[in-house]
């Protein structure tokens, strides 16, 4: 796949216990290839890289956190993870919106030089500053991976958890879907589902006035919800000091096909 992209469609939360939520909002994602931003920010009239625009990408926005080359930086975490040659990396993650975008998940999907999907990257971020990634080994097509929860994101959710991720490669659509569980169970699944759309001026324009301020909507979003849970009685937990290292490596064989 080649190209930039946006894939519409919506978020979902429910959430079973210890209370009964559900929430959903329409939003769009851009699936951008680390190697090429800078190529669709000069065909793109509404889209910049480094600098404000309708829509914007900031390096320093992800990864390290600093304005180092995404790409450079994804490269030197697969390579210190033992990953050899990686051809395309593909990034799933809101845009900036007039200068303004918060991230709780991006996606990396890492291939090897021969087009097979041989790694993913999970970025996540939560709403404290912080950011921490999973980086998790593949066997390409649907795939269906686990690890342990080493990062605190929801104050509402306890840190002896652990996550599932089910999803496939970028193609017409896209699903991505997050499982969080404790020794007992599910406790809270997430899920993106998105049509994709090619990238151009009318198409940037149509996205800018059909989900206007997005990105800001995103952060409003996640306290407006966490009212709503405070509502219903549950309560903030303890959550736990950032993990010494960036980035989490799974080597442990947890990857399976997916029925």
């Amino acid at each position: 796949m080649s190209g930039a992209f946006a894939y519409e469609g919506a978020v979902t939360h429910r959430r079973l216990k210890p209370k009964r939520h559900f929430l959903k909002y329409h939003v769009f994602s851009f699936l951008l290839d680390v190697d090429k931003i800078d190529d669709a920010a000069r065909r793109l009239r509404w889209f910049s890289r480094g600098r404000f625009n309708l829509f914007s990408f900031y390096d320093s926005d992800h990864g390290s956190g600093r304005p180092e080359d995404i790409s450079a930086y994804m490269r030197g975490v697969l390579g210190e993870a033992g990953f050899g040659d990686i051809g395309q990396i593909l990034m799933l993650c809101y845009p900036r919106m007039l200068g303004y975008a918060f991230n709780p998940l991006t996606v990396y999907y890492c291939y090897d030089p021969y087009g097979n999907l041989t790694a993913t990257v999970y970025e996540v971020r939560n709403t404290f500053g912080g950011r921490h990634s999973y980086l998790i080994p593949v066997n390409g097509g649907a795939i269906d991976q686990h690890t342990d929860k080493v990062f605190h994101v929801s104050p509402f959710n306890e840190m002896d958890l652990s996550y599932r991720f089910l999803l496939s490669a970028p193609a017409d659509n896209i699903r991505v879907f997050i499982q969080t569980s404790d020794a007992e169970g599910p406790v809270l699944n997430a899920v993106f589902e998105g049509e994709r759309q090619a990238l151009s001026d009318k198409k940037l324009l149509s996205l800018f006035f059909r989900y206007p301020l997005m990105t800001v909507k995103v952060i409003v979003g996640i306290h407006w919800e966490a009212v709503k849970l405070l509502a219903k009685g549950l309560r903030l937990k303890e959550g736990a000091p950032d993990p010494e290292h960036a980035v989490t490596v799974v080597r442990r064989e947890v990857t399976r096909q997916a029925a």
